[in-house]
């Protein structure tokens, strides 16, 4: 515990800073840094780290996308959409031509595996560049979200499952969660959210409605513990702990971001579809 918690404090003694300074590259850059190395995680726990004829475009193309979001290299959300469907595209085409060519080395469904957990790191962490630099300004306030969401769930969700906690959530996933847990993080992450809109409203004067927190704050953390569940049932699936050790106590990136990284998609994706219908960003 102790580890942890030490590794906790230093994590947040790094990151505050590359948040505070958001408007400048270290910020894409630190996501892109923590994207490949995610990316590596899901290779390594497929196996497939070795195969560096199938992995290098993958990180390469994890190291690229955050920070090609970045202002004043592609400004547009719709531009960076094309560009990362057609990234997909490729790396797809590439993916079966190298399952072709080892026909009688490698499962196409394994490495099917393996690009499609590629796709979902990747579109995760690039996601949250994307919200951070969306076409609106709020963008500037909004990201915090996707931390905050994700982290405050997971604090609360653990306490609340320790003190309180007596029916599982999904033992066959995760034993140690609880449907007690579950609901405490929701209910924590939505006083959290609240807290934070009235904040904004009053001391920065940001005029976001408070119902936009209060259904962010219902619906964001649900989502937060679905990546969490996730990330822990592709872990149960292939037989190992953690996906990594770079974060001491805590395990690799994909085991510290696995509940921040299915919120940010979420938020582009609610974003994206309110713009579509009002023709207005409301995030």
């Amino acid at each position: 515990m102790k580890i942890r918690i030490l590794t906790a404090i230093v994590a947040i003694a790094l990151f505050v800073p590359v948040c505070i300074f958001s408007d400048y590259i270290v910020f894409p850059i630190a996501i892109s840094i923590l994207c490949a190395i995610g990316v590596f995680e899901v290779t390594k726990c497929l196996s497939f780290h070795k195969k560096l004829a199938l992995t290098i475009p993958m990180y390469l193309l994890a190291l690229a996308l955050p920070i090609i979001r970045f202002k004043g290299i592609i400004n547009s959300d719709m531009k960076f959409s094309v560009i990362a469907i057609a990234c997909a595209f490729f790396m797809l085409i590439y993916c079966l031509a190298y399952s072709m060519f080892k026909k009688n080395e490698e499962k196409i469904s394994d490495i099917l595996t393996v690009y499609g957990l590629f796709i979902y790191v990747v579109g995760c962490f690039s996601s949250i560049v994307m919200v951070r630099y969306s076409a609106d300004e709020m963008g500037h306030y909004m990201y915090v979200l996707i931390f905050l969401g994700a982290w405050v769930s997971d604090t609360f969700a653990y306490f609340t499952g320790v003190l309180f906690g007596k029916h599982k959530l999904i033992p066959s996933i995760s034993p140690k969660k609880t449907v007690e847990g579950a609901i405490g993080g929701v209910v924590f992450t939505l006083i959290a959210f609240v807290i934070y809109g009235l904040v904004l409203n009053k001391a920065f004067s940001v005029s976001i409605p408070i119902y936009t927190f209060i259904i962010l704050g219902l619906l964001l953390p649900v989502v937060s513990q679905i990546g969490d569940l996730i990330a822990s049932a592709v872990k149960r699936q292939y037989g190992i702990k953690d996906y990594g050790n770079l974060f001491p106590g805590h395990g690799g990136v994909l085991d510290r971001f696995d509940s921040v990284m299915l919120v940010a998609p979420t938020l582009c994706l609610i974003n994206g579809l309110i713009n579509l219908i009002t023709g207005v960003y409301v995030l």
